[in-house]
């Protein structure tokens, strides 16, 4: 009698867990910072969304919310200060099948980095940037930050602030982002279904994470406070698709603790990156000098 060997089963690859995208680096963050409820949300919306640490990049700054990277097991960028967006554009542009997601503190991300950030937004590149905005530079011992409110006593401002904060929300809406979103690790649920989200839009997402620093943020600004006073848009009623109305709810940073997505286009426009690729697929079938070609784009 001939023997016939079993039907082999397609093998279904065993689903992602928090854990796979734990690296072996143990935080060093002050004990209570909100930025260890950031990490654990970001495992989180890796596992859920399913993709290998090697198909994802973390590119980041200068601060302690900069040290994400490598307290993961997927590939790390941690750049200089102000620089992560940039370099993060790069990265995706040259490896577009990655997932890009960038990390930050405010100061990184709207002082020396400010500028970037609506180059970023108006080209629409594939990225996700999470900044965990705390008022402070925590990493430098206190001083004051793009949006620290104004009369904040601190080491450095012994008079307090006399400056008007920057709006992170209202910055990122005027310049026209796709996906708008605040987050707060006192909503552990709430912040990493957030995370998950601006990880899938396909565009420029962003998300202001109100992320406290135990050492040096105010008591308004700790853990408790914000569950006391968070208030999520979904509750509201907030329609995530109508700009005007996002614009109107992001005048209350500072004021009101939102939490949820303010805005997400209903009908995304092409990313940067898929323009790129269309060019050159368009150029290779043209079979004809790249200056030819150019030119004729020059002249239309």
């Amino acid at each position: 009698m001939e023997l016939q060997a079993k039907p082999v089963q397609p093998q279904t690859p065993a689903a992602l867990q928090p854990k796979d995208y734990k690296s072996d680096l143990k935080p060093i963050w002050c004990p209570g910072c909100g930025d260890f409820g950031v990490l654990q949300a970001l495992y989180r919306a890796l596992s859920a969304i399913g993709r290998q640490p090697h198909e994802i990049a973390f590119i980041s700054g200068i601060g302690c919310s900069s040290r994400i990277p490598g307290y993961t097991t997927a590939y790390g960028f941690n750049s200089v200060h102000g620089r992560a967006l940039p370099i993060a554009q790069g990265v995706k542009l040259a490896s577009p099948e990655l997932l890009v997601v960038v990390a930050g503190g405010d100061g990184d991300g709207f002082s020396i980095g400010g500028g970037h950030v609506a180059h970023a937004i108006r080209r629409n590149i594939d990225l996700t940037y999470l900044v965990m905005d705390n008022q402070v530079y925590g990493l430098t011992k206190g001083q004051l930050s793009p949006t620290a409110p104004k009369g904040l006593h601190t080491v450095t401002s012994p008079f307090g602030s006399l400056e008007e904060p920057i709006n992170p929300l209202l910055y990122v809406l005027a310049y026209g982002a796709g996906f708008v979103a605040q987050a707060t690790p006192a909503d552990m649920p709430g912040m990493a279904a957030l995370v998950e989200e601006a990880l899938r839009y396909p565009g420029f997402a962003f998300v202001n994470i109100q992320s406290p620093c135990v050492t040096f943020g105010e008591e308004e600004q700790q853990l408790r406070a914000h569950k006391a006073k968070m208030k999520p848009l979904a509750s509201l009623g907030h329609d995530s698709s109508n700009q005007l109305a996002a614009l109107d709810l992001a005048r209350a940073y500072g004021k009101e603790l939102y939490t949820g997505v303010f805005y997400r286009n209903p009908a995304p426009p092409p990313t940067y990156d898929a323009l790129v690729r269309l060019r050159q697929a368009e150029l290779a079938k043209t079979r004809q000098p790249r200056e030819r070609v150019l030119d004729a784009y020059l002249q239309k």
